[in-house]
C-alpha cells in the first residue's frame, strides 16, 4: 500500500511519510534511563500519541512497556475508587495480552481486580491496584515503564488524583518498595497544575500531586531538517522535482514545525492541489505556487485542531483578549508564567515564547485567527468590507493583484467613512480597517499575515501572497517625518530579505494638515508607493 501524509490519528512508518523521530526518542530514553517521571504536554495535535506510540516500541528490548490510554476507559470508570481499579486493571490485561512476558501469578491478580465486584464496604481499593504493580516490578527481568496517553481527560476526577499520588508515593519510597522505573503522561493539560488536598487536617495544605515530575524539555515540532527528510522519502516515491529545500523552508515559516500543520499542508498539496486546472499533476502542485493554493485550502479548512482553539477562545474571555491585544494593538506582551491567561495560550498551542515575548505560535494560526476576528468585527462594522466587496473585481488584473490601486481606494474610502474620526480611532482601529478592506480582495486566493518582528505599537508589517506573489505593506503610525524616513529605510532593508524591489507603506496621520493620497517615492534599486490616511 503506497504511503500517505496522515492527517488522522498516529503516524506509522509502514504506513505514512513521517519525520524521523529517532533523536527525540533518545533524548526520552535518557529521562528515562534516569528514572523520571514526566508528563508530555502540547497542544492537541502535536504528535504526543505518535511519539508515544514509537517510544514504546524502541524502548522495547530495555524496558517492559506498559502503554495505556484513558480515552478507552468511560467516565463510569472513575466515578469510585473501585470502578476505577476495575476498568483499569481491564485496560492493562488488554495490553498483557500484547506484551507475552508477564508472570501468570500477576495475570491472574489483575485478573481479580478487574472481575471484583464485592457488596458495599468490600469494594476493590488503590492500594491492592498498587500491590499488584509492586509485585510485578519485583518479579519482572526488565524495569516496567508506565505510560498514559489523554491522561488530562480524568483531570477532574478525584480517584485518578488519589493515583497519582499513590504513584507519587512510591517515587518516593522507590528505594524501598519496588516501583515503576518511569512513568510518563500525556496531554494537552499540565498536570502538575492539578492540586488537591493531601493531608485533610486543620492545615488544608495543598500540594500537586505530580510534583515530582521532570521538566520536558524535549522539542517535538518540526525543523527545516526534520520537514526536508519527510519530502526526500516522499520524493524517492513520487519524482516530482520538487525543491526540496524551497519548500521545506516554506513549511517551516507558516507552521513554525507544528507536526499536524505541516501535514496538512503536504497532504493539500499531494491530494488536492495537484489534479487541478492550474496544477495537473504532482510535479506543478510541489512548487512555490502550489504551496500557496494548499495554505489558502488550509485557511478555510474545517478540522478538529481549528475548532478546538476556537472552542478555547469561547471558554476563556481571557484568552480571547490577550490574542486581540496581539494581532492587532501590536502590544509586547511579557512572558509570566503566573498570568493564567498567557499560561493558556502557551498550554493550548496558540502562541510561542520569544526572548521572553509572547507571540502567536505560527502564521497559519495568525491568519486564520484574523480571519476570525474580523469577521466577527465586521458584524459590527461592514462598511469598510462592503466597499472592499464591491470593488474586489478592479484590483486583479491577469491573475496579478494590484496593490497600489487598493491602496488608493482605501484612502479614498477610510476617508470618506471615517475621516471625522478622533485620533484614538485612528491608531486603534485602523490597521484593523484596512486588513477588513482588503479581505474580501484577497478571499480564496491571496493570504495576509503580520511579520512577528514587525509587530509593535507603531509598525506592523503586513505580508501579502496572492498567486504566489508576495507583496510588503509597512502599516504605520504617522511620527513625523524623520521617524517616516527611518521607516522608509526599514521597510527597504525587509524588502532585501524578501529580495523584492517594490513595497508598500500606509501611514496613519493625525495631523489636521496632513496631505491624504498616494505617492511614489525611489530609495536606492528600491521603488515605495506610499499612501497617507
Amino acid at each position: 500500500m503506497a504511503k500517505t501524509f496522515n492527517i488522522t490519528g498516529a503516524c506509522t512508518p509502514a504506513r505514512h511519510y513521517m519525520v524521523p523521530l529517532h533523536s527525540r526518542l533518545e533524548e526520552i530514553r535518557q529521562m528515562i534511563d534516569a528514572g523520571d517521571y514526566f508528563s508530555i504536554n502540547r497542544a492537541r495535535q502535536y504528535g504526543k500519541t505518535t511519539t508515544l506510540r514509537a517510544l514504546a516500541d524502541y524502548l522495547k528490548n530495555h524496558y517492559l512497556v506498559i502503554s495505556l490510554d484513558f480515552q478507552r476507559m468511560s467516565s463510569a470508570d472513575f466515578e469510585t475508587e473501585s470502578s476505577f481499579v476495575n476498568g483499569l486493571s481491564r485496560e492493562i490485561l488488554r495490553r498483557i495480552s500484547l506484551l507475552g512476558d508477564v508472570p501468570d501469578e500477576i495475570q491472574k491478580a489483575f485478573s481479580r481486580l478487574a472481575d471484583h465486584c464485592g457488596p458495599p464496604g468490600q469494594e476493590v481499593r488503590m492500594a491492592e491496584l498498587f500491590d499488584c504493580f509492586h509485585k510485578w516490578c519485583g518479579q519482572s527481568d526488565r524495569p516496567l515503564v508506565l505510560m498514559i496517553d489523554e491522561a488530562d481527560t480524568a483531570a477532574n476526577n478525584q480517584t485518578f488524583l488519589d493515583f497519582l499520588a499513590q504513584l507519587r508515593a512510591d517515587y518516593l519510597d522507590r528505594d524501598l518498595v519496588p516501583t515503576f522505573q518511569s512513568v510518563i503522561l500525556a496531554g494537552v493539560y499540565d498536570i502538575r497544575s492539578m492540586k488537591r488536598k493531601i493531608r485533610p487536617d486543620g492545615e488544608h495544605r495543598e500540594n500537586s500531586p505530580w510534583n515530582i515530575a521532570a521538566d520536558f524539555l524535549v522539542n517535538m515540532s518540526f525543523s527545516v531538517e526534520n520537514i526536508a527528510d519527510m519530502l526526500k522519502e516522499y520524493e524517492a516515491d513520487c519524482h516530482t522535482g520538487m525543491d526540496i529545500r524551497q519548500l521545506s523552508e516554506m513549511i517551516y515559516d507558516y507552521t513554525s514545525g507544528y507536526p499536524y500543520l505541516v501535514s496538512r499542508l503536504c497532504w493539500f498539496m499531494d491530494k488536492r492541489v495537484s489534479g487541478r486546472e492550474a496544477f495537473p499533476d504532482k510535479s506543478s502542485a510541489w512548487t512555490r505556487a502550489g504551496f500557496l493554493t494548499a495554505v489558502n485550502m488550509l485557511l478555510e479548512d474545517t478540522n478538529a485542531l481549528f475548532d478546538s482553539l476556537a472552542n478555547k477562545l469561547n471558554q476563556y474571555p481571557e484568552l480571547d483578549a490577550v490574542i486581540s491585544r496581539l494581532l492587532f494593538q501590536g502590544q509586547r506582551i511579557a512572558y509570566n508564567a503566573d498570568n493564567p491567561a498567557v499560561r493558556n495560550a502557551q498550554m493550548f498551542g496558540f502562541v510561542k515564547v520569544q526572548n521572553s515575548s509572547v507571540r502567536i505560535a505560527n502564521r497559519i494560526f495568525e491568519s486564520r485567527l484574523y480571519n476570525r476576528y474580523l469577521l466577527d468585527y465586521k458584524e459590527q462594522n461592514s462598511d469598510i468590507y462592503t466597499e472592499g466587496s464591491r470593488l474586489k473585481n478592479q484590483f486583479i488584473a491577469s491573475g496579478h493583484l494590484n496593490v497600489r490601486l487598493v491602496l488608493e481606494k482605501f484612502v479614498e474610502t477610510f476617508d470618506y467613512l471615517y475621516g471625522n474620526r478622533d485620533e484614538t480611532f485612528l491608531e486603534d482601529e485602523g490597521r484593523r480597517y484596512f486588513m477588513l478592506f482588503l479581505k474580501p480582495i484577497i478571499n480564496g486566493v491571496g493570504s495576509c499575515s503580520v511579520e512577528p518582528r514587525t509587530r509593535n505599537n507603531e509598525r506592523m508589517d503586513l505580508v501579502i501572497d496572492y498567486h504566489g506573489e508576495r507583496n510588503i505593506i509597512e502599516m504605520k503610525i504617522w511620527r513625523g517625518n524623520a521617524y517616516h524616513e527611518r521607516g522608509e529605510q526599514q521597510l527597504a532593508d525587509y524588502l532585501d530579505y524578501f529580495h523584492l524591489k517594490k513595497g508598500y507603506m500606509l501611514s496613519f496621520n493625525f495631523n489636521k494638515k496632513k496631505e491624504t493620497g498616494v505617492k511614489e517615492v525611489v530609495l536606492g534599486d528600491k521603488v515605495l508607493i506610499e499612501a497617507v490616511v
